[in-house]
């Protein structure tokens, strides 16, 4: 690690400032606007004004929505531009606006954000970048639970999901490639998946769990181009084409063998040719397949070191969920929720990419600094920066015509950090569990909630 004077290096905490307004601008919002308007209309909270006040947001993690209108009308939230409107204006615009809307900015900021980024991440892999378009993970989540606030809930028994979501996740550049947001909590994630997956570049190597693992979602992968590899599902019957292995060696302490199968009834889809990757150490076994065919474009050990790294995905759910707050929920009717995921999820790659470039800057891993500590030291450095620049300008304009030694705050103490502080450490024998709470068992989904589904248009 790069030391300075005998202490670790200070890295800038701001990066994520620029991101956000390099490719966050007005202008691609009023092309997101264009592009999917059919009957809504600008108002005064425009889709600017409503991506800077959710951003700030997930930034900030204010007590209550009431509270950030407030800071924001009064010029003390400096991410977002104040707007002269009532709360329930807002309140009613939030309602109102399609999340779709939120969506297509998602999708222009990951384009304009791609373009930006160089992959720093899952180096020990980085040979897998010159052999697939992009590698990547996939896998679904639902959200947090709403509050019994709302009337229509109040006789309701069972916990009340808002939705959820599919991710497909960038494993070498960190950042959700694709995020699909669903009302209904209770539809069904392999159907979603499937629609994802439509969107996906062609020669694209997709890493999932079981529930992937099905004739049905391969030959989706093989009608668009796709490549997969999935820990076997063992609903899915098997015939091997030999009765020898394709391969067998050692590796890592245990046996690697390689066979060719057909997998599937072809009832509800055709059969398919794949490749079973199994590893066995001791009494472990670990099986894959692919349909990966080519040796020499994914080996087995590849393979193997690979699909550990499915944990990304679900590292970046719980980030999100309880680094970035989206666990609390700010209004519970959908579209509002569906503006927080896509302001959260668009924070999540910004933070990604600041944290490669520090991490690149002080000669480490990206892996090895901490979200949880890194987000919110980011955060109120941010903060702080945009209040110096807010002074600043109120300084010229204060001193009209005057020539003004202004400072520089690059570079700053209250806009650095060192490294040391927000790298993860090592936990202890003794873990911490999470309560599992026994009304998850019984939950519904919010579009099945008497009087819910007139709030999901």
């Amino acid at each position: 690690m790069a030391q300075e004077g005998g202490r670790s290096a200070r890295v800038d905490l701001t990066r994520i400032l620029e991101l956000l307004r390099q490719c966050i601008t007005q202008a691609l919002c009023t092309d997101a606007f264009k592009q999917i308007r059919k009957k809504e209309r600008q108002r005064d909270w425009t889709l600017w004004a409503l991506v800077q006040f959710w951003i700030a947001i997930v930034l900030r993690a204010p007590p209550s929505l009431t509270h950030a209108l407030a800071e924001t009308r009064e010029g003390r939230e400096p991410f977002a531009e104040p707007v002269e409107t009532s709360d329930q204006a807002f309140f009613a615009r939030s309602q109102k606006l399609s999340w779709r809307f939120f969506a297509e900015v998602f999708r222009r900021f990951i384009a304009n954000l791609q373009e930006r980024t160089t992959p720093r991440y899952c180096e020990p892999l980085r040979g897998l970048r010159g052999r697939f378009t992009d590698v990547l993970v996939i896998d679904g989540s639902r959200l947090a639970a709403i509050a019994r606030q709302l009337k229509i809930l109040w006789d309701v028994r069972a916990v009340v999901l808002p939705g959820c979501i599919i991710a497909v996740y960038d494993l070498f550049r960190g950042v959700p490639r694709l995020v699909e947001f669903s009302a209904d909590a209770a539809a069904a994630e392999m159907t979603r998946a499937i629609q994802a997956v439509q969107k996906i570049a062609r020669d694209s190597l997709l890493v999932g769990d079981r529930l992937y693992c099905v004739n049905a979602f391969f030959e989706q992968l093989h009608l668009k181009d796709l490549w997969g590899v999935f820990r076997r599902n063992r609903v899915m019957k098997l015939h091997r084409l030999s009765r020898k292995p394709s391969r067998k060696r050692r590796w890592e302490g245990g046996v690697l063998t390689e066979w060719l199968v057909k997998a599937g009834t072809g009832v509800s889809a055709p059969v398919q040719t794949l490749r079973l990757i199994r590893f066995k150490k001791g009494h472990r076994v670990y099986e894959l397949l692919t349909n990966v065919l080519d040796r020499h474009r994914l080996t087995g050990e590849e393979a193997m070191q690979l699909y550990p790294k499915r944990w990304s995905v679900e590292r970046m759910f719980f980030d999100l969920k309880v680094v970035l707050n989206l666990n609390c929920l700010y209004a519970a009717n959908p579209n509002a929720v569906g503006l927080q995921v896509y302001a959260a999820v668009m924070v999540y790659a910004a933070m990604r990419v600041a944290q490669g470039e520090v991490a690149h800057k002080a000669g480490i891993e990206p892996e090895k600094i901490s979200p949880a500590k890194f987000f919110p030291k980011m955060a109120a450095a941010c903060h702080d920066y945009l209040i110096a620049e807010w002074t600043v300008a109120e300084m010229i304009r204060l001193n009209p015509g005057k020539r003004l030694s202004l400072p520089r705050w690059k570079g700053r103490r209250f806009t650095t950090i060192e490294i040391d502080s927000v790298l993860v450490t090592r936990r202890n024998g003794k873990r911490r569990h999470r309560k599992y709470c026994k009304a998850r068992r019984k939950w519904k989904s919010f579009a099945h909630v008497p009087g819910g589904k007139y709030l999901l248009n």
